[in-house]
């Protein structure tokens, strides 16, 4: 059973000053989760966590990051900045993009970010863009086909088809590509990849590291590129259902320095950098949803009306991603009433479960949505002109803080022209 990280008198008291929905984290679980993946890879002198700013793009968790050792991972123009504006410099940002518009590599070359290239024709569209090829730079690989860990203590598992995936140089091209980058001016070169999402098995990083190890020791003897480091991106996911197990970073660090000793070491790359880009494992469990039950139906189903709705919380709408729910003062009742847990959306389904089993829903009824620290605000929308929620961060020594104000009318109309 899954048990939220605050209590019903904590979230009655921030409920008289902030209004139900919104997004809560918890600043000591982030903390401890960041710790916990830094002592993992502590045997690499090198290894740096760079958070992916896509899945909490706010200022406030950012530093918090910042402070416990992590860079940042972004994707965009916006992105870059607010990591500009949090204080990240550097190569303290990772910028992988794709279809990547030309002022996203100007802003990132001039804030000295290091640049992931997904193509090989972005090559020379990063020179003609920018004047020059960075002395140090990345490229994205795609092996292709389908990814499995094969057996294992989980059993065979298909991870994803890297394939069927948009992103990526080839191994060909990314041969070609080291060479060409490195005649061009390039002095150091990383790899980087991203073959699956959310798994849930000790052995996805372990093997995805073997794949990389190997490619990065092929890559040097072919091209004589000296290779710095090794992006193992993101993946390691979290256990959104209560009977799921959760990933250990312990042991997948383990797997990880294996792979590095067996294949790196006795090639001579015992000195390459170990880099992650995880969002999800670093601040999923760390966040969740609070909203309030307004309404109930009974008609061929029995409905529990919420205040927030899929423009607060994509994914069970958008995937059918499950999204465990704790109804707050009632976590010891039996679960003996089934229940379509909705909000108002014009869309059906525009519903946080279905057939759920829960505890009986009072109206007033505080509901904790699990899991919501990633992918969760970040992926929000205005349809049916409905508003983006606050966002508040419970602190260490317990108090709360304000990290996002709710929008207001006047926000969503702001950017129209209404003449």
């Amino acid at each position: 059973m899954k048990k939220p990280f605050v209590t019903l008198e904590q979230l009655e008291k921030m409920t008289a000053e902030y209004p139900t929905p919104f997004h809560l984290y918890d600043e000591r679980g982030i903390r401890e989760n960041a710790r916990r993946m830094k002592a993992a890879f502590a045997w690499n002198p090198g290894f740096k966590e760079y958070f992916a700013v896509k899945a909490t793009p706010n200022p406030a968790i950012l530093k918090i990051l910042r402070e416990e050792g992590c860079g940042t991972d972004c994707s965009s123009l916006t992105e870059l900045m607010m990591s500009d504006r949090c204080g990240f410099t550097g190569s303290e940002i990772m910028f992988s993009s794709n279809d990547t518009p030309p002022e996203e590599f100007v802003l990132a070359a001039g804030l000295g970010a290091t640049i992931n290239l997904d193509d090989f024709t972005h090559i020379d569209f990063l020179k003609d863009t920018i004047g020059y090829i960075p002395e140090t730079i990345s490229c994205r690989f795609n092996p292709g086909g389908t990814f499995s860990i094969g057996a294992s203590k989980e059993g065979f598992q298909v991870m994803d088809n890297p394939g069927d995936a948009k992103y990526g140089f080839t191994p060909a091209q990314l041969k070609e590509g080291f060479i060409k980058l490195k005649a061009m001016g390039a002095k150091r070169f990383g790899i980087h990849a991203f073959l699956a999402s959310n798994t849930l098995s000790n052995e996805y990083y372990p093997t995805l590291a073997a794949i990389l190890f190997k490619t990065a020791v092929e890559l040097r003897d072919e091209t004589g590129c000296d290779i710095k480091f090794i992006n193992l991106s993101g993946g390691v996911g979290i256990p959104y259902h209560p009977d799921q197990p959760a990933n250990d970073i312990a042991v997948i660090g383990e797997g990880v320095r294996k792979a590095f000793e067996e294949i790196l070491v006795p090639a001579g790359m015992g000195d390459v950098s170990i880099f992650t880009e995880l969002g999800r494992f670093m601040l999923g469990p760390y966040g969740c949803l609070v909203t309030r039950a307004t309404h109930e139906k009974h008609t061929y189903k029995e409905y529990i009306g919420v205040d927030a709705c899929a423009a607060n919380l994509m994914r069970p709408a958008m995937y059918g991603a499950y999204h465990h729910i704790t109804v707050m003062g009632k976590e010891d009742a039996r679960c003996d009433h089934r229940y379509d847990v909705t909000g108002s959306l014009c869309e059906n389904n525009d519903k946080f479960a279905v057939d759920r089993m829960l505890p009986r829903i009072d109206i007033g009824d505080l509901l904790v949505i699990h899991d919501t620290g990633a992918h969760g605000f970040s992926m929000g929308y205005n349809y049916n002109g409905k508003l983006r929620s606050a966002e508040l961060l419970l602190q260490a020594d317990g108090g709360v803080r304000l990290i996002r104000r709710a929008e207001t009318p006047e926000d969503y109309f702001a950017t129209m022209v209404f003449d």
